[in-house]
């Protein structure tokens, strides 16, 4: 069963799986888990890892099933690099090395932190061809993915959850589904030809990216609030806030091509400086 459709030979194939790995969507989703994990009182290397690699395959799973919908079941790919036999091969070993990590949580942690965790492939299965048809469930898929990396990485280490920990999840859920409005209309005379229902489409450009600032300010403004009032959140995090502002100020007047490029790099920002705050608490 040949795997690539260009090219013959195991280069081949692994250039074309390798293909369907994307740091830039799959980078804050393993972050989000590793900092889950570190923001808990005790961390445990090798869980996390667990942990970052059933993201990993989650992810790489939405990756392969999205463009084996949209190019051999939509047709709205010009090309793909895996063939039908390809893709089955893809998602299949991807969807064991997700249980196979799951399976190791249960028996490391407990059944808890696998029904966690378990969310994260669901998602990542159904995004395409069932989410992604959907304005809400098109935008805030993602997110949610992200937000439960978090939530995932956090339990694995402490086997509980907090009012700290949902907040900042709630944050991530907020921060990102602003984004991913912004990235939806980069497409939205195609999806409006096609009437694919995304909330640029919906709604409208310009009402679509006042959401999708709203969504962002509401997530940022949640931040400093937390740093302010929740003990557990250090009074540093509230520079993530700002770093992520001033990125979101530029990016403000730019087109939607740009404006997703500099928000994704925004969210990279902002994680770090996060991430920062909680590990060194440097105003503490």
């Amino acid at each position: 069963m040949g795997v690539a459709r260009h090219g013959a030979g195991p280069a081949a194939d692994l250039r074309a799986l390798a293909s369907q790995v994307h740091p830039v969507f799959m980078l804050p989703a393993v972050s989000a888990s590793l900092f889950g994990g570190l923001y808990a009182e005790s961390f445990a290397p090798a869980v996390a890892a667990i942990h970052a690699v059933a993201v990993f395959c989650a992810l790489y799973t939405a990756h392969v099933k999205d463009g084996y919908v949209d190019f051999y079941g939509r047709g709205e790919d010009d090309d793909h690099p895996l063939t039908e036999g390809g893709c089955r091969l893809a998602l299949a070993g991807a969807t064991t090395g997700f249980f196979a990590a799951t399976l190791a949580l249960v028996a490391l942690v407990n059944v808890v932190a696998g029904l966690v965790t378990l969310p994260c492939w669901l998602i990542a299965y159904h995004h395409a061809p069932q989410l992604d048809t959907n304005p809400v469930t098109a935008t805030v898929g993602y997110p949610t993915g992200i937000a439960v990396s978090l939530l995932g990485g956090y339990y694995a280490q402490a086997t509980a959850f907090g009012p700290t920990i949902l907040g900042l999840a709630g944050v991530f859920l907020l921060t990102l589904s602003g984004i991913k409005v912004i990235d939806d209309a980069t497409d939205y005379d195609y999806d409006r030809s096609i009437d694919k229902r995304t909330v640029a489409v919906v709604l409208g450009p310009l009402r679509a990216r006042r959401l999708a600032y709203g969504l962002m300010t509401t997530g940022m403004v949640t931040v400093v609030v937390l740093a302010a009032l929740v003990p557990g959140v250090p009074p540093s995090a509230a520079l993530a806030a700002v770093a992520f502002g001033a990125v979101a100020l530029i990016a403000r007047d730019a087109g939607p091509e740009l404006a997703t490029m500099l928000l994704i790099r925004g969210a990279y920002v902002f994680l770090a400086v996060l991430l920062a705050a909680v590990w060194l608490r440097p105003l503490s």
